[in-house]
């Protein structure tokens, strides 16, 4: 419960898995934090289903990783039919090595996974949670935001922390409160979305299938377990409403399959939109996930944008309330995050289209298009490619590998287990290298220490140690290296959301690319203007 009369350092407001992917973020850092949620329980069903590498990296930062390992289930790419029945595209599974420790994409169940985020989140005794609790008003002053919350009961009460964190949904209250538009990037459609559960799980093969076909736009993802999910565009004409009734979910389901081994778990219509919001910090008050930013499905990347959001936002307030960071780091949370959300959200448009052409004469030429790109061996297969790499913010722009991100190998740890490499750092900015030698190179280890700065030396062979400030560990596969290799670098500076600053080939690159990073702690670049908030 809420403590009136003290100061959080974050208010979130919305606690749906974005929501708690940011408070487990912050909770784990140490920070003190009020989380507001609307309704009293997890919704019951799924909603997103796919997530990826990047967002299982996240997850497993929060202290997931074992409830990962059972929870999800490869997705095992993605099959697009023409007209004709036949594959006009694919989708294939990225091979391993995976190169950030975890399956490339993965379907799992969101209300088993908002139940172990809010399990987690217990554990932590400087959060308090208000649940059916709405926002109703907001403040800002130079020190703070205070929100004004009205319980079930009708009663109010305020709510101050330093910052406040909108994760409230495309209907963001905190989003209208400031008055911020979202810019509409043209797509703007219907569709059915069926989940259900098999008693047959080996009927359908375990790949999904984009069914391009103008009668009936359709989408097939097998979940994990027994869940079964489509996708069904609705066509110009029907009406939305009507489109839900129960006899007509189970006519369009036919037309797909045969049903007889399927229940209906849920079926929703969804006007699936491409919106962006104008800004996305206000003073004191920073929006993410759906409440500033919503994609089509096709690319199956809502929900890991909004994880992204969290993760990049979470170190950056974290540090500038630490006092290592001035607060326009913040800025760059707006700068790093707007375009890389309009590229996924642009291929996903992209696909959106391949996937619900209604013309048949453009679908024919369509399919002889792709087709012959495939052919070619023109055709991109691997999913993880549409997703950019960062290009502006807080990065070293002209150096090696900056913005993108960083690899994660399961190694030999010091106690002689293997594990994912994260596990044995903390969310902190951390150099790592290949060998011993070029960690000599930096030369104020006392002021990288006292950014909280890690250094790690990841080699294919010797012995693990932890001696002296350096954690030396033993990569089981030889991804850093090759990467290493691969991008001509010896060092290379890390962010604690997994991105590269910068990488460096000697000694000189690598202390100018420390002292560009303490620079931009102190004062990142900005382009938003403020405005101020009345409640």
């Amino acid at each position: 419960m809420p403590v009136a009369n003290l100061t959080y350092d974050a208010a979130i407001v919305g606690l749906g898995p974005v929501g708690a992917v940011f408070a487990n973020l912050l909770a784990k850092a140490g920070l003190r934090v009020a989380v507001v949620e609307r309704v009293a329980d997890i919704y019951d069903k799924p909603r997103a289903i796919t997530l990826d590498h990047e967002a299982l990296r996240v997850l497993q930062a929060i202290g997931l990783g074992d409830f990962l390992e059972q929870a999800i289930a490869p997705h095992n790419g993605s099959h697009y039919l023409g007209v004709d029945g036949e594959i006009i595209k694919i989708f294939d599974p990225m091979p391993p090595p995976f190169p950030l420790g975890w399956i490339p994409n993965v379907t799992f169940v969101q209300p088993d996974l908002e139940q172990a985020l809010r399990n987690k989140l217990a554990e932590y005794p400087r959060v308090d949670v208000l649940l059916a609790a709405a926002g109703v008003a907001l403040q800002q002053d130079d020190d703070a935001v205070t929100l004004t919350v009205r319980r079930e009961s009708g009663e109010q009460l305020p709510i101050r922390a330093r910052y406040l964190i909108g994760c409230d949904g495309a209907n963001s209250f905190v989003r209208k409160q400031l008055d911020i538009g979202l810019d509409d990037l043209a797509f703007d459609e219907w569709w059915m979305v069926v989940d259900t559960l098999t008693s047959d799980p080996a009927k359908r093969p375990a790949k999904s299938f984009q069914y391009c076909w103008p009668a009936r736009p359709g989408t097939f993802v097998p979940g994990p377990r027994n869940l079964r999910r489509w996708e069904i565009k609705l066509l110009p004409g029907e009406d939305p409403e009507a489109a839900g009734a129960p006899d007509n979910v189970v006519r369009l389901l036919n037309g797909f399959t045969d049903i007889s081994d399927l229940t209906i778990w849920r079926s929703a219509v969804y006007r699936f939109h491409a919106l962006l919001g104008q800004r996305w910090r206000d003073r004191r008050v920073l929006l993410m996930g759906d409440a500033v930013h919503q994609t089509p499905p096709f690319l199956g990347q809502g929900l890991c944008a909004g994880i992204r959001d969290a993760v990049n936002l979470a170190w950056k307030l974290r540090l500038v309330l630490r006092g290592d960071a001035g607060e326009t780091l913040l800025d760059s949370y707006e700068i790093e995050r707007k375009p890389h959300v309009r590229a996924v959200v642009a291929s996903a448009k992209e696909f959106g289209k391949i996937i619900g052409e209604l013309d048949p004469e453009a679908a024919a030429e369509r399919d002889l298009r792709l087709r012959a790109e495939l052919k070619a061996g023109k055709a991109e297969t691997i999913r993880q490619r549409f997703i950019p790499d960062l290009v502006s913010g807080l990065i070293a722009r002209d150096a090696v590998l900056a913005g993108r991100l960083f690899v994660q190998p399961h190694v030999r740890a010091p106690d002689g287990r293997t594990c994912r490499l994260d596990d044995l750092l903390k969310p902190e900015f951390a150099i790592a290298t290949t060998a011993a030698a070029p960690m000599a190179w930096l030369s104020d280890v006392a002021s990288w220490q006292g950014l909280s700065g890690e250094r790690v030396v990841i080699t294919t062979s010797g012995e693990s140690s932890d001696a002296d400030g350096i954690l030396s560990v033993v990569e089981r596969d030889g991804l850093f290296a090759d990467w290493m290799r691969q991008h001509g670098a010896a060092a290379v500076i890390v962010r604690p959301d997994r991105y590269v600053f910068g990488a460096a080939g000697n000694a000189d690159e690598l202390n100018r690319l420390v002292g560009e990073l303490r620079e931009g702690l102190g004062a990142a670049p900005s382009s938003i203007p403020a405005t101020s908030v009345t409640s």
